[in-house]
């Protein structure tokens, strides 16, 4: 039996120009602020005109149309629409006139992720999609390159992916200048200051890069830990061990200069030739147990039990005439 034939399937397609199908594509973009689309479905107006068949005959040359076109190629020849399956070639000078005009606009240099990412007057250019190009070697590019290392060669904008090694010297050189300027040493509050004559370096990145084991260091270590071992500065994130006897030498020096007893809110908070301990320090290390500390006293306590000396928080008796104390045994 003979397959009936749908009623479409006899009516002639009407013949299409390309100046018909740009009106529609015109209209659609005034209807949806956006330029159709082969999956577009509909031509605005139309119950039988489908974008996928335009584009087709466009493609075939079908409907008089001369083929070997596409929506998309016609879209970007006539209108200037972006088609990303035809991306006109970069070049390197291009992309550096690019980074100028940015610049000058912005006082810095864009990145792939720069925001907005779009390139003024670039039809749709975004800073990512020329890293990409620099990277996997199209649109005319060989390959093997990035945004960051163009602007690195012909700029001389610092690269953060491909940083110079740095040495512990150079480190300690540019600590010791950052304290004859300010009195001192480099800290985690200095973190954003970018270190003189260090092309770009940063205090904050220095940190990390050495905590880390980057650039050139072991790792297992921190800046810190160099001002200490090679410059003597008290690095409070690995304090020696304290005992009771220390402190209690520490306190009998500063009975002997000062004819009293220290506190842990003392005027003088700093121990003398103690590297930078100080009274309060001292006596948190020795309510809370810390550095190899039992825990559990204080100051005050220590000086009560050992010295003799008042506490007043306890309603222990006061002092006795001439500073003389009723002592017990002392751990030294």
């Amino acid at each position: 039996m003979r397959r009936r034939r749908k009623r479409s399937e006899n009516w002639p397609r009407p013949t299409l120009t390309e100046d018909q199908i740009l009106a529609w594509a015109d209209a659609h973009h005034d209807l949806k602020g956006c330029w159709p689309r082969k999956d577009s479905g509909l031509v605005p107006g139309s119950w039988t005109q489908r974008w996928s068949g335009i584009d087709s005959a466009l493609q075939k040359g079908l409907r008089g149309l001369r083929g070997g076109s596409s929506l998309a190629r016609l879209l970007a020849a006539r209108r200037g629409v972006r088609n990303k399956k035809g991306l006109p070639h970069l070049t390197v000078p291009q992309i550096l006139r690019w980074a100028d005009a940015y610049h000058a606009t912005h006082g810095g240099w864009p990145q792939p992720k720069t925001k907005p990412s779009g390139i003024p007057g670039t039809n749709g250019e975004t800073w990512l999609a020329v890293d990409t190009a620099l990277r996997s070697g199209i649109r005319g590019m060989p390959g093997g390159s990035s945004l960051p290392q163009v602007l690195a060669e012909h700029r001389g904008v610092r690269n953060f992916a491909d940083l110079p090694p740095l040495t512990v010297s150079q480190v300690l050189a540019w600590a010791d200048a950052f304290h004859a300027r300010t009195g001192e040493w480099p800290k985690q509050k200095h973190w954003p200051e970018v270190i003189p004559d260090s092309g770009g370096e940063t205090w904050g990145k220095v940190i990390q890069d050495i905590a880390r084991g980057l650039r050139g260091f072991p790792g297992n270590e921190t800046l810190f830990d160099l001002l200490a071992r090679h410059r003597g500065v008290r690095n409070v994130g690995h304090l020696p061990p304290l005992t009771e006897g220390q402190v209690l030498a520490w306190a009998d020096a500063y009975h002997i200069a000062h004819g009293e007893w220290p506190t842990c809110r003392c005027p003088e908070q700093y121990i003398l030739d103690t590297g930078g301990e100080r009274w309060f320090n001292v006596d948190q290390a020795l309510r809370k147990g810390l550095r190899g500390l039992p825990g559990g006293s204080s100051l005050p306590k220590l000086l009560a039990k050992y010295r003799g000396v008042p506490n007043l928080k306890k309603g222990m008796a006061a002092r006795m005439p001439g500073g003389k104390h009723a002592a017990s045994s002392s751990p030294v």
